[in-house]
C-alpha cells in the first residue's frame, strides 16, 4: 500500500473517530453538567411578594437547595422595613420556603430590591411584586444584576421577556428534555420527518404545559419527573432496536410516539413554571412567554446538532458503532435518573 492510501486510511479512520466522539458528547455533556447541577444550584429562587394592606405585604421567599442547605440567600430592600412577624421557614424536597409580613413605612415602589448572595451561585432570582391596586411588577435578577428598581406598574413586554428568559434557561438545563430530543434524532431519518416528529412533540408538550399551568390537568411532580426519566431510556432502547434492522411504532411513526412522549413532558415543563409562578393580571401572556422560550431553547439545540452532524458527514459517513454508542450511554444516563427518582417517589 502506498503512502499516500495509507494516509487516506488514517484519516477515515480519523474522521470516524471523530463522529463517535461528537456524537457521544452530548451524553457525556449530560452526565457532567447534572452532576454540577448538583454541587452548583442552577434552579431559581423566587420572592413573592404581596400588599395586604397599606404598606404592609406578605413575603414568600423560595430558595433551592444543595444538600442539607438552602442557598445563602437573602431578599433586602433600600428602605426602612419593619418585620411584622417572624420568619417562619418549612424545606419542601428541593427548595426552602419561608414567609414572613412585613411594613414599609416609605412607599415599596422606587426602592432597590437585592437579592443578598445570588452574586456567589450558578441561579437566577424571579421577583414577583403584587400591589393591591392590582399592579404587578415581575423581573429576573441575575448573578450579574442582583438588584432591581421596584416600579408602580410594569409594562406587557417586559412581563414577557421575563418569561421568555425563563423558559430559555429551563430548557437550557432540562438535560432530560435534551436528552429525548437527541434520542429522537437519533431514530429519525430524513428532515421532513424530523420536523414532523419535533412538531408532534411541541404540540403534546404545549397542550399539557397549559392544561397543567391552569389547573385543568394536575399530576404529582416526582411521579412525572420518574416516568420522563423512562421515556428516555425507551427512545434510547428504539435507537438500538432500529441500528438491529427491528420494526416497532416509534420507529415506523416516530411523530406518533413523539407526542405521545410529548405529552409526559409538557407536565414536567409545568412542574418548573408553577414553581416560578405566573403574574396573576398576565397569566396567559406568561404562560405563552415560558413556552416560547422553551421552543426556542429546543430549536437552538436542534440546530446546533444537526449543524455539528453535518458538518461530519461532509468528511465522512458517522458510522453505525456511534451511533449504538450513543443510545447506550443515553440510556444509561436514563436509567440511572430513573432508579434515583424512582427511589426519592418512597422517601
Amino acid at each position: 500500500m502506498s503512502r499516500r492510501a495509507d494516509r487516506s486510511v488514517f484519516a477515515r479512520a480519523g474522521y470516524a473517530a471523530a463522529g463517535c466522539v461528537w456524537l457521544l458528547a452530548l451524553v457525556v455533556a449530560a452526565t457532567l453538567f447534572s452532576q454540577a447541577a448538583s454541587a452548583h444550584e442552577v434552579r431559581p429562587a423566587f420572592l413573592s411578594i404581596r400588599e395586604e394592606a397599606p404598606n404592609e405585604y406578605s413575603v414568600l421567599f423560595k430558595t433551592p437547595m444543595r444538600g442539607n442547605a438552602r442557598l445563602a440567600l437573602t431578599a433586602l430592600f433600600s428602605g426602612r422595613i419593619e418585620m411584622v412577624t417572624p420568619i417562619v421557614s418549612r424545606p419542601t424536597g428541593d427548595a426552602m420556603v419561608q414567609t414572613w409580613r412585613m411594613r414599609t413605612p416609605e412607599p415599596l415602589s422606587g426602592q432597590n430590591v437585592l437579592v443578598d448572595g445570588l452574586q456567589n451561585t450558578m441561579t437566577d432570582a424571579l421577583i414577583r411584586v403584587m400591589f393591591a391596586n392590582g399592579n404587578t411588577w415581575t423581573a429576573r435578577l441575575t448573578p450579574g444584576e442582583p438588584s432591581a428598581m421596584i416600579p408602580a406598574s410594569q409594562s406587557a413586554w417586559a412581563v414577557f421577556v421575563t418569561y421568555v428568559h425563563q423558559g430559555i434557561e429551563h430548557i437550557v438545563f432540562g438535560f432530560d428534555h435534551l436528552l429525548f430530543v437527541t434520542g429522537l434524532m437519533l431514530i429519525v431519518r430524513g428532515w421532513r420527518k424530523l420536523v414532523k416528529a419535533v412538531t408532534a412533540f411541541t404540540v403534546a408538550h404545549s397542550i399539557t404545559l397549559t392544561c397543567a399551568t391552569l389547573g385543568w390537568v394536575t399530576l404529582p411532580s416526582r411521579p412525572v419527573e420518574a416516568l420522563i426519566a423512562i421515556s428516555i431510556v425507551m427512545i434510547a432502547a428504539e435507537v438500538v432496536r432500529m441500528e438491529r434492522g427491528l420494526n416497532s411504532l416509534a420507529i415506523v411513526s416516530p411523530w406518533t410516539v413523539a407526542f405521545a412522549f410529548g405529552l409526559l413532558h409538557g407536565f414536567g415543563f409545568a412542574g418548573a413554571l408553577s414553581e416560578l409562578g405566573l403574574p396573576q393580571g398576565d397569566i396567559p401572556l406568561a404562560l405563552l412567554a415560558f413556552n416560547i422560550g422553551v421552543e426556542l431553547g429546543q430549536l437552538a439545540f436542534i440546530a446546533m446538532t444537526l449543524i455539528g452532524l453535518y458538518s461530519i458527514r461532509r468528511l465522512v459517513s458517522i458510522p453505525r458503532q456511534a451511533i449504538v454508542a450513543s443510545a447506550y450511554a443515553i440510556g444509561i444516563v436514563a436509567a440511572f435518573w430513573s432508579v434515583e427518582r424512582l427511589d426519592a417517589m418512597f422517601l
